[in-house]
């Protein structure tokens, strides 16, 4: 019961949410200022864990490649499709679910503290429209770019490493373009709008239904981080069997 409870309230939130916005000035502020929030602040950190993922991807296929009969290039063609479909979306999502999960949660769940949600609605502002609204959109727009991104530096750096570990620059090249299907570029896409949905509407919930105090605000970025980790790892397995 308690679970359907929490799956109503978090429908109903979703339901707010998509009102006409009051002032569409604001709204649009709000979602750029978001987008670089979201999006320019997590740039560094996903762009350095995607390079070593990938380079360390390499440097393993590549040591279980010495013993084997398989040509050098098929390295390419492995790191690939390993970053494109998986290791891109995957890694990227639980990233942002630690960075910008917590940041949501905290943010939403320190204005219902100090009772800044409750002078929004005493001034008839939708407060669900004004503040989820505008993160949920901003991350479906900016995630997307940001796990291209991932997925070029990843295989950048799966370049590099191979290059290091002995494998030629054209034989890595050569197995980047073997039997390449722009379709996994699509499953990339389909998981990171899911992912980014997933992410930023489980801490829109967490926080802006906090109770108590700051104690609470931390359960609350805590359970955002957990929950939006769990769903990203389930709904990764879920897209995988339906597109695959």
């Amino acid at each position: 019961m308690n679970f359907l409870n929490h799956l109503g309230r978090y429908m109903f939130m979703l339901r707010d949410m998509t009102a006409r916005p009051d002032n569409w000035r604001m709204y649009l502020l709000e979602v750029f200022r978001q987008m670089n929030s979201i999006g320019v602040g997590s740039l560094i950190i996903i762009g350095i864990i995607s390079f070593f993922v990938g380079a360390v991807t390499a440097i393993q296929f590549a040591y279980q490649l010495e013993a084997s009969f398989l040509p050098p290039y098929i390295l390419g063609f492995i790191i690939r499709d390993s970053v494109i479909i998986e290791l891109a979306p995957t890694i990227s999502g639980l990233l942002l679910a630690g960075k910008v999960g917590s940041n949501i949660s905290g943010e939403l769940g320190s204005m219902r503290i100090t009772e800044q949600i409750d002078a929004l609605e005493i001034m008839g502002i939708n407060s669900r429209n004004y503040l989820l609204s505008p993160k949920i959109i901003a991350s479906l727009l900016i995630v997307p770019p940001l796990i291209l991104i991932a997925a070029f530096l990843g295989i950048w750096g799966g370049y590099l490493a191979a290059t290091n570990y002995g494998i030629s620059p054209a034989m890595y090249e050569k197995g980047l373009s073997y039997m390449f299907k722009p379709y996994n570029v699509f499953i990339m896409q389909v998981k990171s709008v899911v992912f980014a949905f997933l992410i930023t509407s489980v801490s829109c919930y967490q926080g802006y239904f906090v109770e108590g105090g700051a104690i609470d605000i931390g359960k609350a970025s805590t359970r955002a981080v957990v929950f939006s980790s769990i769903l990203i790892i389930l709904f990764d397995y879920i897209i995988t069997l339906l597109l695959t």
